[in-house]
């Protein structure tokens, strides 16, 4: 069985989704897995402005994505959005049809919108015969994530199912999988062990302040404001000039790190964590079963996200500095208070999400 995982790398949460499940599926027996970028196959100045579009507004003008998130959005735009987007695809990702059309896999699945499009047309007009299946990685979902031809729609939560109900999709094309994450988020570990290994006080409460790859928000600041009385670490992400001023600083009980490849260990050695509300640093830190507090939400999906978790009482959102300090305060000085938002976590946690999005093709 050919499986494609395609995926978009304009967003970290899409490819790291992604990659969480292609992993999955290199163990799974009969199946020949593949992980593709879809902007490898489009023009080299078309992936750049993609890429670098989104992080530009995202980065300097998240007002304007929020606007244009909220227009695209819209019921009686959507008809001229799927216009607008099959000619601008018919043009751009001509070689991502023809590598569709050459290899015919027996299975897509898809962590990204983009690709979502060009296969359902493929789909609709019998170019190829392959299962498709959309993987949603935020909590809420947009209908530019909708495509004639998806066989499948995995979903986070039982809101994002009953919301694409509401925009048309069908109940028994959506299963309540959770959003991918590695496997090694699931693993137990000895904290001990691990904060002795990344040179972390074994007494202390930590806190973990992370500011998603792009290394956006206050988090020096919320640092500072933590004064000593929690063990924090900070991972500044593709920020080197935040990582180089925080480091210079050299603050009491204050780990800085850069980008990171163990963000796994972590969230293990935290007892809550601080962060831009992502889809996917989401569903790892419902894992590690980690208490959350939100800064620096992008208007549209994360703002989204932040809405739909409060409902089920997960998260503290629009807090200031001070507030937030006030929240870690309170969760570090309440062994009853921080198991009770512990368990609240749990009930929304899915660990199993790669091994759920794999049963639905083997």
């Amino acid at each position: 069985m050919k499986v494609l995982v395609i995926h978009t790398s304009a967003g970290a949460g899409h490819t790291k989704a992604a990659e969480a499940v292609y992993n999955g599926l290199k163990s799974a027996p009969g199946v020949e897995a593949r992980l593709v970028d879809t902007l490898e196959f489009t023009g080299r100045i078309y992936g750049k402005l993609y890429q670098r579009g989104y992080t530009f507004l995202i980065k300097k003008m998240p007002w304007a994505w929020g606007i244009f998130f909220t227009l695209t959005d819209l019921a009686w735009l959507r008809g001229l959005v799927r216009v607008v987007r099959r000619i601008s695809n018919s043009i751009n990702a001509r070689s991502l049809v023809d590598f569709l059309k050459a290899e015919q896999f027996d299975y897509i699945i898809s962590t990204h919108f983009f690709p979502n499009e060009v296969g359902g047309h493929l789909k609709r007009r019998g170019i190829i015969r392959s299962k498709f299946i959309c993987v949603v990685t935020d909590f809420d979902v947009h209908s530019i994530w909708l495509a004639q031809g998806i066989d499948s729609y995995a979903v986070a939560s039982e809101y994002t199912k009953e919301k694409l109900i509401t925009l048309g999709v069908e109940e028994n094309k959506i299963f309540v999988t959770g959003i991918p994450t590695h496997e090694k988020f699931s693993k137990e570990v000895d904290r001990d062990q691990i904060k002795e290994k990344l040179g972390l006080r074994k007494d202390m409460f930590t806190v973990l302040i992370a500011t998603g790859s792009f290394g956006i928000g206050p988090i020096g600041d919320i640092a500072q404001a933590l004064g000593g009385n929690q063990q924090a670490i900070v991972v500044c992400g593709h920020n080197k000039n935040l990582f180089e001023k925080l480091s210079r600083q050299k603050m009491e009980c204050v780990k800085v790190c850069g980008l990171v490849n163990n963000m796994d260990e972590l969230m293990s050695v935290s007892d809550a964590m601080v962060t831009k509300p992502g889809g996917l640093s989401i569903a790892e830190a419902l894992v590690k079963r980690l208490p959350l507090i939100f800064f620096s939400a992008i208007p549209g999906q994360e703002t989204n996200n932040v809405r739909i978790l409060k409902t089920r009482g997960i998260g503290i959102s629009d807090s200031s500095i001070n507030g937030i300090v006030e929240e870690i305060r309170k969760l570090s000085s309440s062994p009853v208070y921080l198991e009770s938002v512990r368990k609240n976590v749990q009930t929304i946690s899915r660990p199993r999400a790669v091994q759920d999005i794999i049963r639905l093709i083997v």
